[in-house]
């Protein structure tokens, strides 16, 4: 079989691995009743003429289960960073108290886990797409390669081949998206 025949499988499982990566970060940002310092990574503070993530302007620490503390550096930032707080979404209240910032975390209700869990599949479900997305790429590679004179043993072989990865890659999502909705769920 000659090089230029040959379907680049790292390549691709290195794809779908990015794919199972955003979807650990966006898990990660989901609130779960519990402090997370990882709950702040999708917020943009406006600070200095562009947007910049809040641990680079200040330490995030968790001091206890239901409390996120940030500790911000420039005290010009503290009201910018509370005001990006309140306008993310998230559904908590930053408390300013000199130059920390504490975030109580609240309680989640039945019906906030409810959504949440929602929310953790529609995550889920687009983590799916983006790996049948590189699944077709890989096909179209081999589709090509079977123009260029691939036999159809070989093109069988990996098609296989990226239908494995695909599978196994889909089987960790679903796995992953049963864990945390698990932990949503968790009272």
């Amino acid at each position: 079989m000659s090089d230029d025949l040959e379907i680049d499988l790292d390549a691709i499982q290195r794809r779908m691995e990015g794919a199972m990566n955003a979807l650990k970060m966006e898990f990660a940002s989901l609130r779960t009743g519990r402090a997370s310092a990882q709950i702040l990574d999708p917020i943009q503070v406006d600070a200095y003429g562009q947007m910049t993530p809040i641990n680079q302007l200040g330490t995030v620490n968790v001091p206890e289960p239901r409390m996120v503390v940030i500790n911000v550096w420039d005290k010009g930032m503290i009201s910018k960073v509370e005001k990006a707080i309140r306008e993310s979404g998230i559904g908590i209240n930053p408390i300013a108290d000199g130059p920390l910032i504490r975030l109580p975390i609240p309680e989640l209700n039945e019906q906030r886990r409810k959504e949440l869990a929602k929310v953790a599949a529609g995550y889920a479900e687009n983590t799916k797409v983006a790996i049948r997305n590189v699944r077709r790429d890989g096909m179209d590679q081999i589709k090509k390669a079977k123009t260029a004179g691939m036999g159809e043993d070989d093109q069988k072989m990996w098609s296989d081949e990226v239908q494995d990865l695909t599978d196994k890659h889909i089987a960790l999502v679903d796995k992953a998206l049963e864990v945390k909705q698990q932990e949503i769920m968790q009272v």
